[in-house]
């Protein structure tokens, strides 16, 4: 069966640091009619189950930890059976959402997860937050940054856990290396591209974004 992409949109409040602000997150569906991995389980977890419509959820991959990003996560996996893989570098900022559930599994640099045939590899870019991790899947020429990049720059640094000097060095050592072509599939907001970002750097780091 042809593997897809799915793009579902939930809104929430994310939390850091005694601020709350309201936001939109991009929720990712990868797989076909059969299997699938949600990719954020943010703030709606009968609208992902529902849009993913009796499939089989081989996994909750969470990009970091940060509230907005795995909110629903454990009742999507109470709902599924999936389980919830997160890097452990981001346990500290997981357990002020859910103190009392902690995740079933970790992502390292170089894991690969697999569905529907696809393999999708885990990229470890920390700054954002110290477990931030990135998912590149060469055949379908996507990565699925979370907040690491975004359309015209790298994910906020201004917080509790972050670095701006981290994530400038992930996303100039692991994603710029990417073909230009790599369709940008961000945490929040529109897509980009590899070749679309990669000509901004300087610029960025000139401004501290």
């Amino acid at each position: 069966m042809t593997v897809r992409i799915d793009h579902l949109v939930t809104s929430g409040t994310f939390a850091l640091d005694g601020g709350e602000w309201e936001v939109d997150n991009n929720v990712w569906i990868v797989g076909d009619d059969t299997e699938a991995i949600v990719i954020d389980a943010a703030h709606d977890a009968a609208a992902i189950e529902a849009a993913l419509g009796g499939r089989t959820l081989r996994a909750i991959v969470c990009t970091h930890a940060h509230n907005d990003h795995i909110d629903a996560a454990p009742a999507l996996a109470e709902a599924t059976g999936a389980p919830i893989l997160l890097h452990p570098h981001d346990l500290p900022l997981w357990l002020q959402t859910h103190p009392e559930r902690t995740p079933d599994g970790p992502l390292a640099d170089g894991q690969e997860i697999t569905v529907a045939g696809t393999t999708l590899t885990v990229l470890h870019t920390p700054g954002h937050a110290p477990g931030c991790v990135c998912l590149y899947a060469p055949e379908l020429g996507t990565v699925f940054t979370g907040d690491t990049l975004f359309q015209g720059g790298p994910g906020a640094t201004g917080r509790s856990f972050s670095s701006f000097p981290t994530i400038i060095d992930s996303i100039r050592d692991r994603l710029l290396t990417l073909p230009g072509d790599t369709k940008v599939r961000t945490g929040h907001g529109d897509p980009t591209t590899i070749g679309e970002e990669a000509p901004q750097l300087d610029d960025w780091i000139k401004r501290g974004h």
